[in-house]
């Protein structure tokens, strides 16, 4: 892992202009620097923004009054070096003037129009893709040994052929027999799978939020780590993290998995409530019941087979339930690990967000414990504080 700061290789990792070591270099090292890391979310929200600028021609009028003063001072250049720097001023001056009418036309286009999804690269960019077993095809073409797949195609696996799919720079993406992946995006901001189908396994190194994976029932956004997700036929997923952690995620449900812990998703409903897959079996059939039946009468299950470790299931139940099982959940939770100096019993039954988050932070030394390696507490503070900075930020200057 590099010691110095990387925010001079930021320009460079988004544009791609970093060899595969190198890019493997700065995201972990962005992993551990949280001054790195708030840099890289600042350039990454100005490139995100910039992606979204329409292609627009100056007014006419800009070049019929720049091209008599370019053409004036042009002549002037080598009469003296004070006139050299006044023409080079103004030039400048020329450039910001152009800049800030390309943001101002900018800002009226985006007014008059409603704001859409990020803007998805069509044709220019391309994952490579190695086969591994059998015949796996990009759309109705067969892999020899290796291919190219395109923003919007699809990679199919039958019974008998699995691929890999080199994710940039970024990591890889084993896909199993039986399986159907699509290429959604990929961009310096954002690499995005669909995973429709089947089994697959990635290894990430990139920076927290960089690549996604859709489901049919969630998505999964990863923090430099390794995991397997599958889609059953009926859009039903399974999440299996095996180093570092997961988001899973659907509009305002969310479910942070770390290594060691699995989460099941349902379309129509969302991630569940991640679990331990040490957890005993009466436990995590009594989640399922909670997750996917609303079954609350589980609840009881639960409590008693609930383990020191299994508080990462406590505290995502406790705003999935009510009323009286939040209270029970809470005590529960309390038993194992009271909560720390400024968080209430009250606060957090009311969901007092601040105090949910200040709890969650002591429980996660006992989530990770012997589990999840080589991603410190810094940069998961740094994760939730960025997330909430970007989520403000973003709807602030968006065109209303």
């Amino acid at each position: 892992m590099l010691s110095r700061h990387v925010t001079n290789d930021i320009s460079a990792y988004c544009h791609g202009e970093l060899s595969s070591e190198e890019s493997k270099q700065f995201a972990e090292h962005l992993i551990s620097c949280v001054r790195c890391r708030t840099k890289f979310e600042e350039v990454k929200l100005g490139i995100k923004l910039a992606e979204q600028l329409p292609q627009l021609s100056a007014p006419d009028y800009l070049w019929r009054n720049l091209e008599p003063l370019l053409a004036k001072q042009t002549e002037a250049a080598s009469a003296s070096d004070s006139v050299s720097w006044s023409w080079q001023l103004k030039a400048a001056a020329a450039v910001v003037l152009l800049l800030l009418s390309g943001l101002a036309a900018f800002l009226v286009y985006n007014a008059r129009k409603p704001v859409r999804g990020p803007v998805i690269a069509s044709g220019a960019s391309f994952w490579r893709v190695t086969r591994l077993d059998g015949t796996p095809r990009i759309g109705s073409e067969q892999i020899a040994n290796n291919g190219q797949l395109g923003v919007g195609e699809w990679l199919e696996t039958d019974g008998s052929s699995r691929a890999q799919i080199a994710v940039g720079s970024i990591g890889n993406v084993d896909i199993d027999e039986n399986t159907r992946v699509r290429l959604l995006q990929t961009e310096p901001t954002e690499h995005r799978l669909e995973l429709a189908r089947g089994k697959m396994s990635a290894r990430i190194w990139a920076p927290p939020r960089l690549f996604f994976v859709d489901t049919p029932s969630a998505v999964a956004a990863d923090l430099g780590c390794a995991y397997t997700l599958e889609v059953d036929d009926h859009g039903g997923s399974l999440l299996r993290v095996t180093s570092g952690w997961v988001a899973l995620e659907l509009a305002d449900r969310e479910s942070i998995v770390p290594a060691g812990a699995a989460c099941e998703t349902q379309p129509g409903i969302g991630p569940g409530t991640p679990y331990y897959e040490d957890a005993p079996p009466v436990f995590r059939e009594a989640l399922r019941k909670i997750d996917f039946k609303h079954d609350a009468s589980a609840l009881t299950a639960l409590l008693d087979q609930a383990r020191p470790r299994d508080t990462l299931t406590l505290w995502h139940l406790l705003a999935r339930v009510n009323g009286e099982d939040r209270i029970r959940v809470y005590e529960k939770l309390a038993a194992f690990v009271p909560p720390p100096p400024g968080v209430t019993r009250e606060g957090v039954l009311q969901l007092d967000q601040q105090m949910l988050d200040t709890w969650k932070n002591q429980l996660e030394s006992s989530w990770t414990s012997g589990s999840v390696k080589g991603v410190p507490k810094p940069i998961k503070d740094a994760y939730w504080k960025v997330k909430s900075g970007l989520s403000r930020r973003l709807k602030e200057m968006a065109p209303k």
